[in-house]
């Protein structure tokens, strides 16, 4: 496929920019098909990735009712006994129960910072004993490990429940991506016909804002291509803005908080911006998060796209397999995958995105 070198469709500056930097994008013109809401939410859409990295999700149809479920269910699954986490402790697939970190992961001891103060809980999609990845003992493709139905009975279904509305949501917003990069409606439509996900449900304590050196989750890009927040109560999350100010990102309500990651960022050749982030609980009680990431199956190469290459701007990277980059991406950040046999940075030529050690 030959790069196209027409001049790319204008970006639009959405009505609504929370906190005056952040677009509030509203998507239920698009998700009810009516004539022109794709094209005005695509272009919404490259406003925020080429301007912020980051947007506000409003009109997404996810009901209020299965958010509220998802969060009490994060509460109730820190809230068992340690020893009863612990039985699903996290492996080498990064599924189960990960502890606060004994030590800084690579990317928070380059910024001089102590371990991120939270635990998490990780899943990914549900699998059978039979499926063929779990048979050959795929990376990353291994079976959930779910804490007895006894000792929280209903959280699997409720979580599954949640997890399947978001992959739907997500099936549907990678055409407005597709349209904002100036590509045909369903171009990512193969790449996401059974996405990566990962639903991380994580427990942060509250922390001491006077110490510089400790935060609940350390400056850092994501590695995937979209990551959806539902509304919080307790707010935390921080964004770096491209003039390096430090944004405390108000709670919407009934808005979501969308960003991009380095993958994103690499098969748009820098086009979209992959934006820092950190979370920091200074508000005195307990903070639970459930960050719902959706990425191209590991099979898609992660090339890059004709729409965001010419003779004037050449690819920046080389192809590689979404697998692959996630897989060196987790060894760099999790203790637990430290010692995991991944592809090297010279291989994965991750790009400066990737590799920054965002200062906070």
């Amino acid at each position: 496929m030959q790069p196209q070198t027409s001049a790319a469709s204008p970006a639009l500056a959405p009505p609504t920019m929370i906190g005056g930097e952040i677009p509030l994008i509203d998507v239920s013109g698009f998700l009810a098909g009516k004539p022109g809401a794709a094209e005005r939410a695509a272009a919404e859409l490259r406003f925020a990735f080429e301007n912020v990295g980051f947007y506000y999700l409003a009109g997404h149809g996810v009901p209020p009712a299965l958010i509220d479920i998802a969060y009490a269910e994060v509460a109730r699954f820190h809230a068992l006994p340690l020893e009863v986490k612990l039985a699903v402790k996290v492996d080498e697939h990064n599924i189960g129960y990960m502890p606060i970190a004994r030590k800084p992961p690579p990317n928070a001891a380059a910024q001089g910072k102590k371990a991120s103060q939270n635990e998490a809980y990780f899943l990914r999609r549900e699998k059978t004993p039979d499926h063929p990845d779990v048979l050959a003992n795929r990376r990353f493709h291994a079976m959930n490990k779910w804490p007895d139905e006894a000792a929280i009975p209903g959280f699997r279904a409720n979580m599954l429940a949640y997890m399947g509305t978001m992959e739907a949501l997500c099936r549907k917003l990678v055409r407005l991506y597709a349209l904002s990069l100036d590509l045909p409606e369903t171009f990512f439509d193969e790449s996401f016909a059974e996405p990566h996900v990962i639903q991380r449900m994580s427990r942060y304590p509250a922390i001491d804002g006077a110490d510089d050196s400790v935060n609940s989750l350390v400056a850092h890009t994501d590695s995937g291509f979209m990551t959806l927040l539902p509304p919080n109560k307790v707010q935390g999350l921080e964004i770096n803005l491209p003039d390096g100010r430090w944004l405390e990102a108000p709670g919407v309500p009934d808005a979501f908080v969308v960003n991009g990651g380095d993958i994103l960022h690499r098969w748009t050749n820098e086009r979209f911006l992959s934006t820092p982030h950190r979370v920091r609980n200074l508000s005195g009680q307990l903070r639970h998060a459930v960050p719902f990431f959706c990425d191209p199956n590991h099979d898609t190469t992660i090339e890059c796209l004709p729409s965001c290459q010419s003779a004037e701007r050449p690819a920046k990277y080389p192809p590689i397999k979404m697998g692959d980059y996630a897989l060196w991406f987790a060894a760099q950040r999790y203790e637990h995958m430290a010692k995991v046999k991944a592809p090297s940075e010279a291989a994965v030529a991750p790009g400066p995105r990737a590799t920054s050690r965002w200062q906070s």
